[in-house]
């Protein structure tokens, strides 16, 4: 089993920078590929940003347009994302994802909400 706890979401305004953390507990040294998703009401849950077991970046939403950044610590089981310039369409539930052994993990979410 795998837990996943997201931290780091708030309010800021348009423009601003956030930064959000995921932090994996249980048997994490089979954690494959992780991921950041969000989510707004009445819309599907989309791709953020993902990021190889390796500590690779490999996709990052049609959206990001190179504001975001995903990093990962293997020592310390965290996956970060660095958002820049966020704009107030960007308000969503940001939630963490990661894959073990074909199996999926999410965590909670995180709220962030951008003021225009």
């Amino acid at each position: 089993q795998v837990q996943l706890a997201e931290s780091g979401g708030g309010l800021v305004q348009a423009g601003e920078s956030l930064k959000l953390s995921c932090l994996a507990s249980g048997k994490t040294w089979t954690i494959g590929g992780m991921a950041w998703y969000r989510q707004t009401p009445g819309k599907e849950r989309e791709l953020v940003a993902r990021i190889t077991r390796g500590g690779v970046p490999r996709e990052f939403g049609d959206f990001v347009k190179g504001r975001f950044t995903i990093r990962r610590d293997n020592t310390k089981n965290t996956v970060d994302l660095q958002m820049n310039n966020l704009t107030p369409e960007e308000t969503a539930v940001y939630s963490c994802y990661a894959r073990d052994q074909g199996l999926d993990y999410w965590g909670q979410g995180t709220q962030v909400t951008v003021s225009a």
